[in-house]
């Protein structure tokens, strides 16, 4: 698991995002309280989620049905 820095974002459904550029991990904390970590993202989705006018509708049509997940506990 990565340790990163998390950027908020204007989202209903997202609080931060965070990227690690090595390795492809991006890092989404979500308003509930969970953060996760989606493996071998690569940077053009990233700067698609961060452009999106919709993050969250962003996240569900193009990194979950893509990309590894890792639940991260805080």
């Amino acid at each position: 698991m990565v340790d990163m820095r998390r950027r908020p974002v204007a989202s209903s459904v997202i609080e931060s995002v965070g990227y690690d550029a090595a390795s492809r991990t991006l890092e989404v904390a979500f308003h509930s309280g969970y953060v996760y970590q989606y493996l071998d993202v690569p940077e053009f989705d990233v700067a698609g989620l961060l452009r999106a006018e919709s993050k969250g509708r962003f996240i569900n049509e193009r990194i979950k049905p893509r990309y590894r997940v890792v639940y991260v506990q805080e």
